[in-house]
């Protein structure tokens, strides 16, 4: 593999830390509406947490994404460009041959399977830790762990161990199918948008997109690709949360069957508008900062080996 394979991975790197840290406070609130209860709207959503937690409350669970999703972010983009580079040469004979709409969705297709297999297990964690605040009771269930201010889990690192000796390795790939149904499709109306929206508005294609280019094409990707993937991030984020105090779901249809009788269709579509809102930002992070580090490295590379 050479250097130029490389980078879209070093690349992929940048981009994935500056959406954590642009999209992060939103997640949280995403994660809330999603799988918690009491919250009504957005709005209402946000000054609960803010009240209760203060703005602390907004970044909980952020060191371990900040830390894994830029590792995760790297891989789907170093995936992604190898596989396009990969169907260029093997299709047309040119690994820089312009892409064709059946190359970036195969090459989005084969990034979405590869990011599940990395991606589950943080997003598990990461959700456990926004999750654990909440006070949990149903008509049924009187839990003891619910102490105000007795959180269940400590850090990323005593989540994960926990789950995994309580739960086993299932327990880490709670919501993996949900997830594979999630990022499939949405990684193709990730990268689909992208790729034509940026070719559409920078006349010499994207090579050497502007930084408006590529943060309006990359933030109206975000939008399209997670206001489509709500329902079942809905399902996902249901199946991963539940566990920090009991097991209600069987699986992912026995969570949606649940999630329809107790609340309704319009459950699927809880989050949708700040899914669209956060999409935006934080794939317009993810992009520019793939894209201009990818710059930068290029250029570096020009000059020391002219």
């Amino acid at each position: 593999m050479g250097s130029l394979q490389l980078q879209d991975f070093a690349a992929g790197w940048v981009g994935g830390a500056a959406s954590v840290v642009v999209g992060h406070p939103l997640d949280t609130v995403k994660t809330r509406l999603q799988a918690g209860q009491g919250y009504g709207n957005t709005l209402n959503c946000v000054l609960t947490v803010y009240r209760n937690e203060s703005v602390a409350g907004f970044f909980k669970g952020m060191s371990f994404p900040l830390a894994s999703i830029a590792v995760y972010s790297s891989v789907v983009f170093g995936v992604f460009s190898n596989t396009q580079r990969l169907l260029g040469q093997l299709r047309h004979g040119d690994a820089s041959h312009a892409p064709a709409l059946v190359d970036v969705a195969l090459a989005s297709t084969v990034a979405g399977f590869i990011s599940v297999g990395i991606g589950t297990p943080v997003d598990l964690v990461k959700i456990r830790l926004q999750m654990q605040t909440q006070t949990y009771s149903t008509a049924d269930v009187k839990l003891k762990p619910t102490v105000p201010g007795f959180p269940v889990y400590r850090g990323p690192i005593h989540c994960f161990r926990t789950v995994l000796q309580k739960e086993g390795i299932a327990g880490i790939y709670r919501g993996m199918g949900a997830m594979l149904l999630r990022d499939v499709p949405g990684y193709c109306l990730y990268f689909i948008p992208y790729t034509f929206f940026c070719g559409w508005i920078t006349p010499d294609g994207c090579i050497s997109p502007n930084p408006a280019s590529i943060w309006l094409a990359g933030g109206v990707a975000g939008a399209i690709s997670w206001g489509t993937a709500t329902p079942m991030d809905v399902v996902k984020s249901r199946l991963q949360a539940d566990g920090v105090y009991l097991n209600k779901y069987k699986g992912i249809l026995d969570c949606i069957l649940q999630s329809y009788q107790n609340e309704g269709l319009k459950v699927f579509f809880r989050g949708i508008t700040i899914n669209a809102v956060r999409g935006f930002p934080t794939s317009s992070a993810m992009f520019l900062g793939y894209e201009l580090s990818l710059k930068a490295m290029k250029r570096d590379q020009t000059e020391t080996n002219p």
